[in-house]
């Protein structure tokens, strides 16, 4: 595996750990420890597709990085 690799690996890596600890009632969705892991992942595996130049997933991860940071922003904002 090269660099480019790793970080996708490591960005989908952190956005499946957030799902499944959510799914097994460790970290709420609306939490910012599961947001911060769905920021970190998103962004990560972004900046891979950008190195791959892979688009449909560019746009994906952008989504899901901007969707994240407001989810945190909200969060921040409540308290």
């Amino acid at each position: 595996m090269n660099i480019i690799d790793w970080i996708g690996a490591s960005g989908v890596f952190l956005i499946l750990l957030a799902f499944f600890l959510n799914l097994i009632e460790q970290l709420d969705s609306k939490g910012l420890p599961y947001l911060l892991l769905n920021l970190i992942g998103a962004l990560l595996a972004c900046a891979a597709s950008v190195m791959l130049n892979y688009w449909p997933f560019i746009i994906l991860e952008a989504a899901w990085s901007l969707v994240s940071f407001w989810g945190i922003y909200k969060y921040l904002k409540s308290s």
